[in-house]
């Protein structure tokens, strides 16, 4: 009973925190995390506006966007080059961002949450206001493989589609941390 109330207490200072902030993209300082099994931390039965959804974290040089809809990080830039799934994997395990590692390719589910499905004939199916920069837009790589060891699965960030592909072929990389990290 006694976590509950602390995670209660610590929902309630979260909260507070959180509503103090104005202004699409803010930059802000990272709290400590959050227990992610709390349900104040990530909730499924709201829908946050786009500057409450995406905090842009000075802790990490503002390179790093946290979702609070997720409680996932991700990179602020995703990177523009294209590269096959292994090296897909490998980038992001390698990447360090203002010398924080434990960065991953993200799992399909995991990639999808970040579309906006009200957003259509655009470059990217992104929330309108969102702070990512380098012009999100075309084909990226999931770690998802669905069980076929020679295809995994991609998104099509103009349209929302995912696709189960070939991991030869090459497409952007969008790295992220945090969540389950498992192979979805």
């Amino acid at each position: 009973m006694e976590l509950k109330l602390r995670r209660i207490i610590y929902g309630i200072i979260v909260g507070s925190v959180v509503a103090l902030r104005v202004g699409p993209a803010e930059v802000v300082q990272a709290q400590s995390a959050p227990d992610r099994s709390s349900s104040f931390a990530v909730s499924w039965n709201r829908t946050l506006p786009t500057e409450a959804r995406f905090i842009v974290l000075a802790n990490f040089n503002s390179e790093a966007v946290l979702d609070q809809d997720t409680g996932l990080l991700w990179e602020r830039s995703p990177r523009t080059v294209l590269a096959d799934w292994k090296a897909a994997r490998s980038s992001c395990l390698n990447r360090a961002i203002d010398g924080q590692r434990g960065w991953r390719l993200p799992s399909i589910v995991e990639l999808t949450s970040l579309l906006d499905p009200s957003i259509q004939d655009s470059d990217a199916m992104l929330p309108v206001g969102h702070p990512f920069l380098n012009n999100p837009s075309g084909f990226y790589w999931s770690v998802s493989t669905d069980g076929e060891s020679s295809k995994a699965w991609h998104l099509h960030l103009s349209n929302g589609h995912v696709h189960l592909t070939s991991k030869a072929s090459t497409f952007k990389v969008w790295c992220v941390r945090g969540g389950s990290g498992a192979d979805q």
